[in-house]
């Protein structure tokens, strides 16, 4: 049996699309209905997008583990909820029923309550793809506390940024992670993130890399100590805490345009009905599939289709602990083919990387139990998606084509996989309850008519979005005017992403990439000024910009400009300095690909650096710079260019 709510047509589609615009609360308070709520909301929504005010489902009571483990256990608690799949291929897998999960979850809610964890509480998560990983998100959700994953490759002191920011006393960590060759030394990392940090009451470390650790007496305890107290003392059960729709479930953070990432925060109510609704129309699940997304459950996509969508919708979800290329470029097949995966969601930049080890790691393998392909975190190139298609899906696979941000919880445009067409390098249509608007510089909506017979008549500009849907992020963690700032006071009653797109008359969507000062690398966003902050933290750095460029795996690298005065070592020598500041203050994915010593920037005569100029530059567009005689020193361009890497 399918879900009531779940389109299967492309006429259901324009109806519900339809009914979706002309009654919004309507469209969303019948969906809202499928789902277990202790109690009932007052009112659906109450908006304005000028303070930013958003609260969907205002009074109503619900824990959103209700929905994704208990309402399961009496028609599917044998099913499996979730697969594991660890690094060493060798190594035993392990299944996790929603029956045994229950049962995880609720031993770690009273390993986190008689630590001293309650609602409301900030619990900060650094650890590998493990269960474990999982189980602390799920019992922090249901003991109410507010969860904040920090992806493992993190820096210390990018954790304690975070940590400062949302002042989180708890953290759970592990000794130690893998992914792939790589041994990540967490409790170490962590350890460092805690100096003169003075505010943690708890470190709970779990069992994994058993390389050796400190353990600070009164702070730090082990997982698995913890639990087996809770087994002495007999506790199993463990009520769901009550939540408000708008209580906060998790803070996540993403950089911006400004150096200090941002904590997004999403809540309990409207971010369960968004990613469920998503994830059962986008990829029309069926149940009983198994889905695998290959995301770290530190990004936003894990959050929403590892753990919440999934699992929600009763579905059995695979976390991946390794890397697609490691121990072989065919690791991913071997899972497809291992656990009979029915769809596969993945990134651009994995497939571009998988497509230059060539067609032999993909042959002899069976793949027949795919039935639907997925890619999310940034356009797919043409290339890529003919290669996915024809040597993964035999072509007999959709493609779902997904765009959305960690601000938006859930997927906003894409085909629905077998119901909506699919077209290479096209987001396409918009999901039911998403109005998107292209605006021009000044802020005015860009007049554009969607036709019963399309000429292929298109329009570009910024992309932004009119009205609320349910899992659109409320505020930013401890600084609501940023909230407002960033996305909300660019263009008066819009929410604007940040992203610029192409309209075409048939209604379909391109995304042509960030507008603003963010970059775009395998499917992550990082602030250029995040990076050249990092960058100038170096002793010999005077100063730095950075720029992103076309990069063959990456879809966008990282091309850093620098003006450098310090100890003469040789370039490459200086260059790997530079890059182990930036692992150390950021974390490896924000290394740059490419640093050209330079001994100016182009600058204007009020001292703003002229990026645009740096972007053409590193994209090889040397012909087409504009006009430079404005700058305060022209000739440094003729200079950068002649010495572009």
């Amino acid at each position: 049996m399918s879900y009531p709510y779940q389109i299967n047509t492309i006429q259901e589609y324009r109806k519900e699309y339809e009914k979706s615009v002309s009654d919004p609360e309507g469209f969303w308070e019948e969906i809202a209905n499928h789902f277990t709520w202790r109690k009932k909301w007052n009112s659906v929504l109450n908006w304005n997008f000028t303070e930013p005010k958003i609260e969907w489902f205002t009074g109503a009571k619900l824990n959103i583990t209700e929905n994704c483990i208990d309402r399961h256990l009496a028609t599917k608690g044998d099913q499996p909820a979730l697969i594991w799949e660890p690094n060493d291929p060798e190594a035993h897998h392990r299944v996790f029923t929603y029956n045994t999960l229950y049962d995880k979850v609720c031993q770690f809610c009273h390993v986190l309550s008689t630590n001293g964890v309650k609602k409301g509480d900030r619990v900060l998560i650094y650890l590998g793809m493990i269960p474990r990983l999982a189980i602390a998100v799920l019992a922090c959700a249901r003991i109410g506390a507010i969860h904040s994953v920090v992806f493992g490759g993190f820096s210390a002191q990018s954790i304690a940024d975070r940590l400062r920011d949302a002042k989180a006393e708890f953290i759970i960590t592990g000794d130690g992670a893998f992914r792939g060759q790589k041994d990540i030394p967490l409790k170490s990392i962590i350890d460092d993130a805690l100096i003169g940090v003075d505010f943690v009451k708890r470190v709970i470390v779990c069992t994994r890399t058993r390389i050796g650790v400190s353990m600070m007496k009164g702070r730090d305890v082990w997982w698995e100590d913890e639990i087996e107290k809770v087994e002495t003392l007999g506790l199993k059960d463990f009520p769901a805490v009550e939540m408000d729709a708008e209580d906060p479930l998790f803070i996540l953070y993403t950089s911006g345009s400004t150096g200090k990432p941002k904590g997004v925060v999403h809540t309990c109510g409207g971010y369960m009905v968004y990613t469920n609704y998503t994830f059962v129309n986008v990829f029309n699940y069926q149940p009983g599939e198994v889905f695998f997304c290959t995301a770290d459950i530190g990004w936003i996509t894990g959050h929403s289709y590892i753990l919440y969508g999934p699992l929600s919708a009763g579905a059995t979800s695979v976390i991946f602990e390794g890397i697609p290329t490691w121990p072989n470029a065919g690791r991913l097949w071997d899972i497809i083919d291992k656990f009979k995966i029915n769809i596969l969601y993945t990134a651009p930049t994995a497939i571009r990387s998988l497509m230059s080890y060539g067609l032999d790691t993909v042959k002899e393998k069976d793949m027949s139990s795919l039935r639907v392909l997925g890619t999310v975190g940034e356009p797919i190139n043409e290339e890529a998606w003919h290669w996915y298609d024809e040597n993964i899906g035999k072509g007999n696979c959709p493609i779902v084509d997904t765009w959305w941000q960690t601000e938006t919880a859930g997927i906003l445009i894409t085909n629905l996989a077998g119901v909506t067409p699919s077209r290479p390098g096209w987001a396409t249509l918009p999901l039911p309850g998403i109005q998107p608007v292209l605006v021009d510089e000044k802020g005015d909506a860009i007049p554009f008519e969607i036709k019963d017979n399309p000429t292929g008549q298109q329009v570009s500009g910024n992309l932004c979005i009119k009205f609320p849907w349910p899992g659109l992020l409320r505020t930013t963690w401890g600084d609501h005017q940023r909230c407002r700032t960033t996305y909300f006071a660019t263009y008066p009653n819009l929410y604007f992403t940040g992203d610029g797109a192409i309209f075409e008359d048939n209604g379909f969507i391109r995304i042509t990439g960030r507008v603003d000062d963010v970059l775009n690398v395998s499917g992550h966003r990082i602030g250029t000024a995040e990076v050249e902050n990092a960058i100038n933290m170096h002793a010999g750095v005077v100063e730095s910009a950075v720029v992103g460029f076309p990069h063959d795996i990456k879809g966008q690298g990282i091309y850093a400009y620098i003006i450098y005065t310090g100890h003469q070592k040789n370039d490459d020598e200086i260059r790997r300095d530079i890059n182990m500041t930036v692992s150390r203050v950021i974390g490896a994915i924000a290394k740059p690909d490419k640093i050209q010593f330079v001994t100016g920037l182009p600058k204007t005569r009020s001292g703003k650096i002229m990026r645009r100029i740096l972007r053409k530059i590193a994209e090889n567009e040397m012909d087409n710079l504009g006009d430079t005689t404005t700058l305060l020193d022209p000739g440094v361009v003729d200079e950068i260019k002649r010495g572009k890497l």
